[in-house]
């Protein structure tokens, strides 16, 4: 733990504090392919922005990256007594992007994630070490139709859609354990962008070429936009067809739909986010029909002390409760990240549950932000098991056993040190309830961690 985070802040500390004016530069996104420095003048020889739109001749080459260091401290991981370690994450990305002038674009972005002595069950996980890797590499096509545009993405990428609750690249993870091979057309019309793909998954291979599963196909379209003032919609269809996938104890071939949507109201004083999904298909032979419902809503108070803002959740994942009926009903979460609204312990995933969580922040500084959320989780049906936020079992379900599942408690501080720079921290108690009791090792857990990273 004691290198990687070592490391990390001696970096921070030497980064010069001084930066230009923000609002006239363009954003850092998630996935950095999605930046567009085109438009950057002569603040391109400001700060680190002096490596972006940098003219090659006839051509523009920018260069960016991102080193991010994290530590952590857990005690009964698992919920099961002794299983107690601290250990340090540390990930560097680095990226080109070179435009061969106005129709032709290459990225290509490079991964190394490790793991400082993870001895917790699992060891160091694909999740944590990816010693050096390929996460983007490739071609954009682009045809400017009027004010609109066209683009033709061929290559490894990875998907990012709304609010990441089926697609994301989990960029908590150490090794950002989300990339495909495929290609996708992008289509922006005014405020409004669709794009539709198809893709196969690539599996993290920890010490070697990481390469794309051949068994696995993720394909749909993907729109979004405004739809009035302060308003947005999005919405979708996103297919997976797997030869392989295991629900209840059967396994087999899985061919899945997922149609959605997603609506969204954004205002100063309030906030809501609603999104809902239904799936259809087959699997092993039997019938899919599952669903889910996920709503968040806010209020703020901007002229209050502090700008606090309250807030609720409430999710619902579908799951089976008669597994010899002929049908699943178990909701598949996709490519998820499930962590942004199902706890920070990671041990409940958008697969039969229910979660309640209400919560409040406060701004304590203009670049700091204090924030409370508690969940209340309940399995959607007794007899389909406890999923993670991977998707993997973490308690078999059976007829009559209890469906409460426990409490999380998340209490997170995020900094903005600078454009550049972002430190956080958290503590995390998780209370076993009746259903952890019933069925295995039950103790409450507790999760902590620290975080620096600097992106340029």
């Amino acid at each position: 733990m004691g290198t990687s985070m070592t490391g990390i802040v001696w970096i921070l500390l030497g980064l010069p504090l001084a930066q230009p004016a923000e609002a006239s530069l363009p954003a850092f996104h998630n996935v950095r392919v999605e930046e567009d420095w085109s438009s950057l003048g002569a603040n391109r020889r400001a700060g680190w922005e002096r490596f972006k739109n940098v003219p090659l001749g006839p051509f523009r080459f920018s260069f960016g990256g991102q080193l991010r260091g994290r530590a952590e401290f857990w005690n009964d991981f698992g919920f099961a007594e002794a299983n107690d370690d601290g250990f340090g994450l540390l990930r560097l990305r680095l990226h080109g992007d070179l435009a061969l002038g106005p129709h032709l674009r290459l990225f290509v972005e490079g991964k190394s994630s490790l793991a400082d002595g993870r001895s917790l069950p699992g060891g160091n996980r694909t999740l944590d070490t990816d010693s050096a890797a390929l996460q983007h590499a490739l071609l954009d096509v682009r045809f400017p139709l009027g004010d609109d545009s066209l683009t033709f993405r061929l290559g490894r990428q990875e998907l990012q859609f709304g609010r990441q609750r089926l697609v994301s690249p989990l960029d908590w993870s150490n090794t950002r354990a989300r990339a495909f091979d495929g290609f996708r057309g992008i289509v922006r019309k005014g405020a409004w962008r669709a794009d539709a793909f198809w893709a196969r998954f690539v599996r993290t291979r920890k010490y070697r070429f990481n390469p794309h599963d051949s068994g696995t196909d993720f394909f749909g379209v993907y729109a979004a936009g405004p739809l009035a003032p302060g308003w947005t919609l999005d919405a979708y269809w996103l297919g997976l067809d797997a030869d392989s996938a295991a629900y209840l104890g059967s396994s087999g071939s899985e061919f899945r739909n997922t149609f959605g949507a997603r609506l969204n109201r954004s205002a100063a004083s309030w906030d809501l986010d609603l999104e809902s999904a239904l799936q259809v298909g087959r699997f092993a032979g039997q019938e899919v029909r599952a669903w889910m419902l996920a709503v968040q809503a806010g209020r703020s108070f901007e002229a209050a002390p502090l700008s606090p803002r309250l807030h609720i959740g409430f999710d619902y994942a579908s799951g089976d409760g008669d597994s010899a009926d002929g049908r699943l009903d178990t909701f598949d979460q996709l490519f998820p990240l499930g962590h942004a609204y199902l706890g920070y312990a990671d041990f409940v995933g958008r697969q039969n549950i229910v979660d309640v969580s209400p919560g409040a922040s406060l701004r304590l500084h203009p670049r700091l932000t204090w924030r409370i959320d508690q969940h209340w989780f309940w399995k959607a049906t007794a007899e389909d098991a406890l999923y993670n936020a991977g998707g993997g079992v973490v308690r078999p379900g059976a007829p009559g056993l209890p469906r409460r599942v426990g409490s999380e408690l998340d209490l997170t501080l995020a900094w903005r040190l600078n454009r550049y720079a972002t430190a956080g921290a958290g503590y995390t108690r998780f209370f076993a309830g009746p259903l952890l009791a019933a069925t295995g090792p039950s103790q409450d857990l507790d999760f902590a961690y620290l975080q620096l990273q600097w992106t340029f």
